[in-house]
């Protein structure tokens, strides 16, 4: 079972880079379209990339649950606590290393999202072989909902916080 995983956690690395990094360019080509735009970055902010592996993860997590929910119990709460940690991990890893540099670059940009999938993905992969759940995985899951509806929201009415800013 646990090559299962493996495979579909390589799987899920790849669909999360693929998809992420589409997503950059998306709403753009819609034509700005609004239904896209709460989905994908609208604008070059931090928060706006933090989509890029929030969605990706998402949906590849409602199909993985539905296939290997049943083989791997804690693998639920367990990708919602990857979900956080690597959406989290994007502004975590850009304002660390820009703090450091004093400027930011684009291909260190890049590499926190690629940097962050992977992460996630361990971090899903290590706590689900070990049969891992967390008595406060309805809270994640809230947790989870709740950042769902701020990047709808933020996304029409950002506010005035750097995080919301562009930083090129």
């Amino acid at each position: 079972m646990q090559k299962t995983l493996l495979r579909y956690t390589l799987a899920g690395i790849l669909f999360t880079w693929i998809t992420g990094t589409l997503f950059h360019f998306v709403y753009e080509w819609s034509g700005h379209n609004f239904f896209v735009g709460l989905f994908a970055p609208v604008n070059e902010s931090i928060w706006e990339h933090m989509k890029l592996i929030f969605f990706p993860m998402l949906f590849y997590f409602f199909w993985e649950n539905k296939r290997l929910g049943q083989s791997f119990p804690s693998l639920s709460c367990n990708n919602i606590m990857a979900i956080l940690a690597g959406t989290f991990l994007i502004p975590i890893l850009f304002y660390t290393y820009s703090g450091i540099l004093g400027t930011n670059y684009p291909i260190l940009d890049i590499s926190t999202f690629y940097i962050s999938v992977v992460v996630a993905f361990i971090l899903r992969f290590r706590l689900t072989v070990k049969n891992m759940s967390f008595r406060f995985c309805p809270l994640l899951a809230a947790v989870t909902f709740l950042l769902l509806l701020c990047f709808w929201i933020f996304t029409v009415y950002p506010p005035d916080l750097g995080i919301f800013i562009s930083p090129v």
